[in-house]
C-alpha cells in the first residue's frame, strides 16, 4: 500500500477590527467612536456578502493547528494538541473547528505503519478563543472529520478500523460507527446533508454512506488507491484523486459512468471549487521523491486546464469561498503556497512549521 504523511486540514475565521479615532472635545470622541462602530458594522456585513477570507488554518502532523490570517499570511496563534493532526474542518456555522488527532502517529495510508493505537479522537475548539470545546473517542487511526451541512453531525474515518464514527454535534457523543470500504481515509458529504463520500485508499472503491439510514449504501469502484473525494453542489458529479493511478477519477453519479483524467504524480487531496466549474488536485508524490504541483481539471470539459507549481510533496488543498485563491499545504518543506485563481500561478508561499497536512478555511 502506498504511504502517505498524515494530512491534515486547516481552519479559517471571519472578523472585523473596530478602529477608533480621537477629537478635540468628549462629545467629538463619543460621536466618532460611534461612528467607527457603525463603520466597521457596515465593513462587516460588506466582507460577509463578498465572502471573503479573513483566516485559513492548517493541521499540522508534529502536533498543532496553526490560523493564519489571510490579509498578510502571518501566522496568528498557534493551537497545541496532544498527538498528530490530521485533517481540520470549520463547522458550517463557523464557531468550531474540528480536527482528527492520533497520539505517536507515525506514517499515512493503508496500514499506517501497524501501530495501532487506542483513544485516537477528533477534538472540538472554539473558532472565537481557540480553546477546547470537546473531545469525542473514535476509532483507530482516525483521518478526515467532516461537518454535515446542516451542523447535524460531524464524520470522521478511522483507517484502520474500517469504520467511520457519526458524532452527534448537541452531545459530541459517537452516536454510530458506519461500516465501510477497506482504509476509509478523505471524504466529502453531498449539501444536503444526506450523504456522504468516502474513499477507500485499501481498496479501489469510493463508499456511499447514507446519513439518514446510517449504513452503507454500496461501493463505487473508481481506480486504484483513491485518497480523497469531492462531491458538486448539485450532487450530480462525484471526484476522487487516484495516487495508484495519477489520475482524478470523474463519476456521473445518475450512471456510477468513471472518465479518468491524467494528472501529476502521486494525488493526494482534491477539491472543487465553489462555482463547481474546477477540480484541484493536489500532488505529493512520496518523501524520496517529491512532486510539488496542482493540476486543475475543468469538469464540463474533462480535462486538465493547468498544471500550477507549488511546493515539495503538495497535500492539503481548499479554495476560499469568494473564489479568488487556492490555498495548499507542502508537506515536504513546511510551507503553505497561495494561488491565484484567475492567473494559475502561486502568489505567494509561508513557512508553517510541524509538517503541514489537512488545511480549511472561513469566511
Amino acid at each position: 500500500m502506498i504511504k502517505f504523511k498524515m494530512i491534515f486540514i486547516v481552519f479559517l475565521l471571519l472578523g472585523v477590527i473596530l478602529a477608533g479615532c480621537s477629537s478635540g472635545n468628549a462629545v467629538d470622541e463619543q460621536k466618532s467612536a460611534s461612528g467607527d462602530a457603525q463603520q466597521a458594522e457596515g465593513n462587516k456585513e460588506e466582507a460577509e456578502e463578498k465572502n471573503e477570507v479573513q483566516y485559513y488554518y492548517t493541521a499540522n502532523e508534529k502536533g498543532s493547528i496553526s490560523k493564519i490570517d489571510a490579509a498578510d499570511n502571518s501566522i496568528v496563534t498557534t493551537i497545541e494538541v496532544e498527538g498528530s493532526a490530521h485533517n481540520v474542518q470549520v463547522s458550517p456555522d463557523g464557531k468550531l473547528i474540528g480536527a482528527t488527532v492520533v497520539p505517536g502517529m507515525g506514517g499515512h495510508g493503508g496500514g499506517h505503519d501497524g501501530h495501532g493505537e487506542v483513544s485516537a479522537k477528533a477534538v472540538f475548539y472554539s473558532v472565537e478563543s481557540d480553546e477546547l470545546v470537546q473531545e469525542a473517542e473514535v476509532g483507530n487511526h482516525p483521518a478526515h472529520i467532516v461537518f454535515t451541512e446542516d451542523g447535524k453531525y460531524a464524520v470522521v474515518t478511522n483507517n484502520e478500523d474500517n469504520t467511520a464514527s457519526v458524532i452527534n454535534m448537541e452531545s459530541f457523543n459517537v452516536t454510530d460507527t458506519v461500516e465501510t470500504g477497506k482504509g476509509p481515509h478523505g471524504f466529502r458529504i453531498s449539501s444536503d446533508s444526506k450523504r456522504a463520500y468516502i474513499a477507500n485508499m485499501g481498496e479501489d472503491t469510493v463508499s456511499v454512506i447514507n446519513l439518514e439510514t446510517l449504513k452503507e449504501e454500496k461501493r463505487i469502484k473508481v481506480g486504484i488507491a483513491p485518497v480523497t473525494t469531492g462531491i458538486t453542489s448539485d450532487g450530480k458529479t462525484l471526484v476522487a484523486a487516484l495516487n495508484g493511478e495519477n489520475a482524478l477519477a470523474v463519476v456521473d453519479l445518475a450512471t456510477d459512468k468513471v472518465d479518468k483524467i491524467p494528472v501529476g504524480i502521486g494525488p493526494a487531496q482534491v477539491y472543487i471549487d465553489e462555482k463547481g466549474e474546477f477540480a484541484y488536485v493536489a500532488n505529493q508524490g512520496t518523501e524520496e521523491a517529491p512532486s510539488s504541483s496542482v493540476t486543475v481539471i475543468d469538469l464540463a470539459l474533462r480535462k486538465a486546464a493547468a498544471e500550477i507549481e507549488t511546493g515539495k510533496g503538495s497535500h492539503g488543498v481548499v479554495t476560499s469561498p469568494d473564489n479568488k485563491r487556492v490555498y495548499v499545504t507542502n508537506m515536504f518543506e513546511d510551507t503553505v503556497s497561495i494561488i491565484d485563481k484567475e492567473q494559475n500561478k502561486v502568489i505567494d508561499t509561508i513557512e508553517v512549521k510541524g509538517v503541514p497536512n489537512g488545511i480549511s478555511i472561513t469566511d
